[in-house]
């Protein structure tokens, strides 16, 4: 994995949902926090969202498919991303309410 290019992927996705009007956290993995929490939490139109960003061929680690099983689990949307076309997708699906 090159680092700089999930950096850059990450930064790409927060501006994007920033320009849609969404609130945005990027999380700091550490001592902290808890581990597994998504890289990128979201509200949009009153919805939660949870993207873990991934550069392809990457896959999310046990801890992090959990903590995003638990968030649709309590009726949030959390995802696994590639790419900033698979984050507006999400962000596209979602109507006013």
């Amino acid at each position: 994995m090159n680092p700089r290019m999930e950096t850059g992927l990450k930064i790409s996705i927060q501006k994007y949902l920033k320009k849609a009007g969404a609130w945005e956290l990027k999380t700091w993995g550490g001592s902290m926090q808890r581990k597994g929490i998504p890289d990128i939490l979201v509200c949009y139109r009153g919805r939660f969202i949870a993207f873990e960003v991934k550069m392809p061929g990457e896959k999310p680690t046990k801890l992090q498919e959990y903590e995003l099983s638990q968030i649709k689990k309590a009726g949030g949307i959390a995802e696994v991303v590639y790419s900033l076309k698979e984050v507006k997708e999400t962000i596209d699906g979602i109507k006013e309410e």
